[in-house]
Order: structure tokens, then C-alpha cells, then sequence
């Protein structure tokens, strides 16, 4: 007797999950409904129940006995969202990986779109687009969507660096499972686990593909997101940038993409320690202070691209641990802000045009004098921060500013 092996799915989606009963059947249908029919047996879903304290574990289990192709490995306690990543890749047999968090979706017509490129361009690495969703459906594009634009065929980091500064979030990538695995990445626990594995994954891949095309819906502003959560937690992101220079000290000793990194990194510890939805004020000098420390510790010996105009003194400040000028520097520019508000709204069929200015405020990089401690290096330009990309519909779109590293 002859056993016919089943060929492994081209594509495993694995999806985490954990206390989002009122999101996870529309996450979940968004992904099995729009598998093509031809393409059921390339597309496996793999949900992993991380413990989760609401009724999740019980819808799992009965969307599983309803829709085939849809596995469910349940937890026996929570480990947090990178390590049950893990646990679904572990169980994956696709030759690509695509991780989808369980309280966003997908827009129709996306898994297709993502099977035919996968086919196409046989990549490494396949990043794709998105937009953010506010609850009442406004939908905000992300600036660092542009960075996607004009990215045609199989690419390197090397031949389009501008894709570092992509949004590093792992859902905006469909990764080829045994490159993952050749990197030696897998996810950390803790805050923050997208920053040790987005990155090396561009740096590693030797063949990067884009799909400039929306193919995931990103929502805001629920409760209990780490965007929207005051929290301690957002120390984490500190262990996290340890783990990310080690790994490229290791694999790049030369210092290749260090001063990028680098810059990516006070950008990120700039958006946590002014938003006011993730730290409370009495944790925000502690985490500037870790932030200059990490600041000194990391800086690049030749300088690296720092920012013009308000951003770049921002990172002088950093540099130079000087707290109370960055806080008197916040409350100067927001106090400015409030004046101009309120802003005229876009026009409901029209994304908002991209643009490159940096928000004026009434300090500029001349009021501090050079210093070895905040250097950039000579002649760099200026990472662009802001641009728009936008999804055929006649949805209002706003641009979202993220601030250079993709994260808002």
C-alpha cells in the first residue's frame, strides 16, 4: 500500500491569542473567508490560546470543529504574546509564516494577493502595508508607508535601506519559516518583542519582496493594548534593543547598521517617554534617564544620522541626560499645539498628502552648544519620518505620524 504524503501549506498564518473575545471571530473570519477555494490546502491556520482568562479557549475550540484548516493549540498558562508566537510556530508546517494578532483583521482579497506574490518572488521576507483603524472606523495611514513605494521585484536591505525604518512590527512581514530558523530568531518574552526579531530579518534576508498593497487592519485604541496601556512595561523595550545590538555584534562586527539602528532607537524611546497613553509622569524622568544610559552606551563611534530641527535637539537631550530641558521643551510644544488646535479636517475622500516638515517649536539646535556626547556623523541627512500610502476606498484616511522607526 502506497501513503500519499499531503504537501505542507504554503503559507501558515499563526494567530495568539489572549483576552480578546470581542475581536477574535473577526479576526478569524477575515482570514478563512477570504482563503480562495483553490487554495484551501495552502493556507493553515494556527491559533494558539495563551491561556487566556475570557471565553477565547471556548470559541477556538468551536470555530476549529466548524472550519478545517484551522488548528487550535491551547496554553496551559500564559507565557505572553512572543513566546506563544513561538508555540505556533513550533506547531507550523507552512514554508512561510505570517503572525496575525487576534484583535485585528484582514481586508478582502488579501490572502490571494499574498499567495501569488509568495509564489512570484520566492523571498525571504515579504513586507506588507497597512492602515490603522480607530474604533468608530476612522482609518489613519502610516507615514512610514511611503518607504514601501517603488520597492518593484526582489530587493536587499542594502539596495532600499529606507525599508529599516518600516513600521518593525512582525505582522507587516510573511517570512519564510526555515530562514527564520537559519537567523536563529525566535521571540522574546516581554514588551517590545518585535524589536530583536523585525530587524534582523531585513538585515539577514538576501531577498526581500513588498507588497504595496494594504493587506492588514491594525487597530487602535483598545484596552489593554501595549500602544494604550500605562504601564511599567515599557521598560521592556530596553532588555529588547540589549538583545537587538548584541545580535547584530554577532553577525555584523564590522558595525553594519549599527548608526541606523541606533538612530531608530532613540526615536522609539522618544515616542514611549512623551506619550502620555503608556507612561504614567512619575515613571517618565526614570525612563528618559535609561534611555541616555542606553544612549551612551551604544552610541556609534563615527556619529550616525541625526534628525534636523526639534527631533534632532530631542536626541542632543538624550545624549546629554538633560531631563529637565527635554520636559521643559515638551510642555513648550504642546502648549503650542494646543493653541492651533483645532485642525481643519481632511476632506473625507482624500488621504491626508504626506509631508516632510518637522513640527516648529520655540527652541531650536542652535541654543546648545556641540558636544562629543550627542555627535552625528558629519554630513548625514536626515531620517524622513513622515509619508502616506492608501487603500483604494472611499474610507477617510488621516497620516499618522511615526516618528522614523515605525513606531508611533
Amino acid at each position: 500500500m502506497v501513503i500519499e504524503q499531503t504537501p505542507a501549506p504554503l503559507l501558515s498564518i499563526v494567530v495568539p491569542v489572549y483576552g480578546v473575545e470581542a475581536y477574535l471571530r473577526q479576526c478569524l473570519d477575515s482570514i478563512h473567508s477570504d482563503i480562495p477555494a483553490g487554495e484551501v490546502a495552502s493556507v493553515e491556520v494556527v491559533a494558539v490560546d495563551d491561556a487566556s482568562p475570557d471565553r477565547c479557549g471556548e470559541l477556538l475550540r468551536g470555530y476549529a470543529a466548524e472550519h478545517p484548516g484551522v488548528r487550535v493549540l491551547h496554553l496551559e498558562s500564559n507565557v505572553g504574546l512572543g513566546p506563544a508566537r513561538n508555540a505556533g510556530l513550533d506547531v507550523a508546517t507552512g514554508r512561510y509564516v505570517w503572525f496575525v494578532d487576534s484583535d485585528d483583521w484582514l481586508p478582502p482579497g488579501t490572502i490571494a494577493a499574498v499567495l501569488e506574490r509568495l509564489r512570484a518572488d520566492r523571498p525571504d521576507v515579504m513586507m506588507v502595508d497597512h492602515l490603522r483603524v480607530h474604533e468608530g472606523g476612522r482609518r489613519e495611514v502610516d507615514a512610514s508607508s511611503r518607504l514601501l513605494r517603488g520597492a518593484t521585484g526582489v530587493v536587499r536591505l542594502t539596495d532600499r535601506s529606507q525599508l529599516l525604518r518600516v513600521q518593525h512590527t512582525a505582522w507587516n512581514k510573511v517570512v519564510r519559516r526555515e530562514f527564520m530558523a537559519e537567523l536563529g530568531l525566535r521571540f522574546h518574552p516581554g514588551w517590545y518583542e518585535d524589536i530583536p526579531f523585525s530587524h534582523p530579518l531585513l538585515i539577514g534576508a538576501e531577498r526581500i519582496s513588498v507588497l504595496d498593497r494594504v493587506c492588514y487592519l491594525y487597530r487602535q485604541g483598545r484596552q489593554g493594548a501595549i500602544t494604550s496601556t500605562r504601564s511599567g512595561r515599557h521598560f521592556d523595550s530596553f532588555a529588547q534593543y540589549d538583545r537587538l545590538f548584541a545580535w547584530l555584534r554577532q553577525r555584523h562586527p564590522d558595525g553594519r547598521w549599527h548608526a541606523e539602528l541606533f538612530a531608530l532607537m532613540v526615536n522609539h524611546f522618544l515616542v514611549v517617554v512623551g506619550n502620555d497613553d503608556r507612561l504614567h509622569p512619575h515613571l517618565r524622568k526614570g525612563f528618559f534617564r535609561r534611555a541616555a544610559a542606553h544612549y551612551r552606551r551604544y552610541l556609534p563611534s563615527g556619529g550616525y544620522p541625526r534628525p534636523g530641527g526639534v527631533a534632532g535637539l530631542k536626541h542632543r537631550l538624550v545624549g546629554r541626560n538633560n531631563y529637565l530641558a527635554y520636559a521643559a521643551l515638551r510642555r513648550t510644544h504642546r502648549a503650542t499645539a494646543r493653541l492651533r488646535s483645532p485642525a481643519t479636517p481632511a476632506s473625507p475622500a482624500t488621504p491626508t498628502a504626506p509631508t516632510d516638515s518637522t513640527p516648529p517649536a520655540s527652541p531650536t539646535d542652535s541654543a546648545l552648544p556641540a558636544s562629543p556626547a550627542d555627535s552625528a556623523a558629519p554630513g548625514a541627512a536626515s531620517t524622513p519620518t513622515t509619508g502616506a500610502g492608501t487603500e483604494p476606498d472611499t474610507t477617510h484616511h488621516r497620516l499618522v505620524q511615526t516618528h522614523g522607526n515605525g513606531s508611533q
